[in-house]
């Protein structure tokens, strides 16, 4: 009895504590529960990033991995194929630079050779074809580059699988619009480059436009610039000109008409006319303005009272008019020198002949009649018949 009420006296405390703890764990959550429902639930405060396992971090690298292992040979062949299609580009272009730049410099030579073909054009100097070959150089080497490097543009995008096709239809109507809304901007570029080409004329020449004249300043694919005679700027767009007269390429001729009486001794004024051409060919800075002998040429015109002598000379391109000047102020020195008369405008009288009769003098005077009012005009008017009206 004694070590039955001692053992059971050892294990009572443990059996109770067991329970007490089981029956603490069954109702603290009920009452956790019933003051979370009876009171308002906290806001829940912002929780830390969490950070990827290695686990993770080696699935996500693992993946990747598996992705370029089987997209590398695709991006290894594009980016190839764009490598090629760079170089090709640019090899083409350096190449094909080169040629342009080696046509110019034959042609250059050609037209030093034989300057009456087509394309050198009578030229005065070297200088003159050295900046017209330039400038057509300039031109090609600019429309070769922007056809080979667009052309290599479109199969780089073509390369990436990109649809060219709503872009080429987009450029195309674009293209359109453009060509409708700048069609003189297109007219004068292509002017411009087929007057460089052609040498129709260059800087420092003196030409007639049409639509103005002057020496040019500057030619460019547009627009070419003049110096007018009195100092002004002209702007000449190259799709307006529809003609143009070049006064300094080749040679010019300068012409002077001198007038003399009717009864003048041609052979004296023939004589007298060569003396001065013969004098002014021998002295600086004419004797290099003309490049051929003054001639007169004979009788251009025989009037009444007159008559012109025609006295012509070739003479350096864009010279004719100083030496036309300069010639006129030799011919009335001489012609005074040797008492030729220089006649011209209104008619002149010969000498010893009558002079012309009054022109009033079979005038009659005024009548009396001329007037309405006069005494004589009233007597002399009808009388008007009687009215018949009462």
């Amino acid at each position: 009895m004694d070590r039955t009420s001692d053992r059971t006296a050892q294990d009572g405390p443990p059996h109770l504590e067991v329970s007490a703890v089981s029956l603490s764990a069954a109702v603290l959550p009920l009452l956790a529960a019933g003051s979370s429902s009876a009171s308002p639930s906290p806001s829940p405060t912002p929780s830390a990033p969490t950070v990827p396992s290695l686990r993770e971090a080696h699935e996500s690298a693992t993946n990747a991995a598996g992705w370029v292992e089987e997209n590398w040979s695709t991006w290894l062949a594009i980016g190839l194929r764009v490598l090629l299609i760079l170089v090709i580009a640019v090899v083409l272009r350096a190449v094909v630079r080169r040629a342009i730049t080696k046509l110019i410099e034959r042609m250059n030579r050609r037209g030093g050779a034989s300057g009456g073909t087509a394309l050198s054009g009578l030229l005065v100097n070297a200088e003159r074809r050295r900046q017209r070959s330039e400038a057509i150089g300039s031109v090609l080497r600019s429309v070769a580059s922007f056809l080979i490097l667009g052309t290599a543009a479109l199969m780089v995008l073509g390369t990436f699988q990109i649809n060219l096709a709503p872009l080429l239809a987009s450029a195309g109507v674009a293209g359109v619009a453009i060509g409708f809304g700048a069609r003189n901007l297109v007219t004068d570029f292509l002017s411009g480059v087929f007057m460089i080409l052609e040498d129709q004329y260059g800087v420092g020449d003196s030409i007639d436009a049409g639509v103005a004249s002057g020496e040019v300043i500057e030619v460019g694919l547009r627009v070419t610039k003049l110096r007018g005679a009195d100092g002004e700027i002209w702007y000449v767009r190259n799709g307006e000109v529809k003609r143009i007269g070049n006064l300094s390429q080749g040679w010019s001729t300068a012409g002077v008409d001198v007038t003399v009486r009717s009864d003048e001794d041609l052979d004296k004024v023939k004589e007298t006319l060569t003396a001065v051409g013969e004098r002014m060919s021998k002295e600086e800075p004419w004797n290099e303005m003309l490049w051929g002998p003054i001639e007169t040429l004979g009788l251009d015109s025989v009037l009444l009272d007159s008559m012109v002598v025609r006295v012509s000379a070739k003479t350096m391109p864009g010279k004719s008019l100083t030496v036309e000047r300069e010639l006129r102020w030799r011919i009335k020195r001489a012609f005074d020198a040797a008492g030729i008369a220089i006649v011209g405008g209104a008619t002149v009288p010969l000498e010893g002949a009558p002079a012309a009769a009054d022109p009033t003098a079979g005038v009659a005077a005024p009548s009396a009649y001329a007037s309405t009012v006069s005494p004589q005009s009233i007597a002399a008017s009808p009388i008007p018949p009687p009215s018949t009206s009462k």
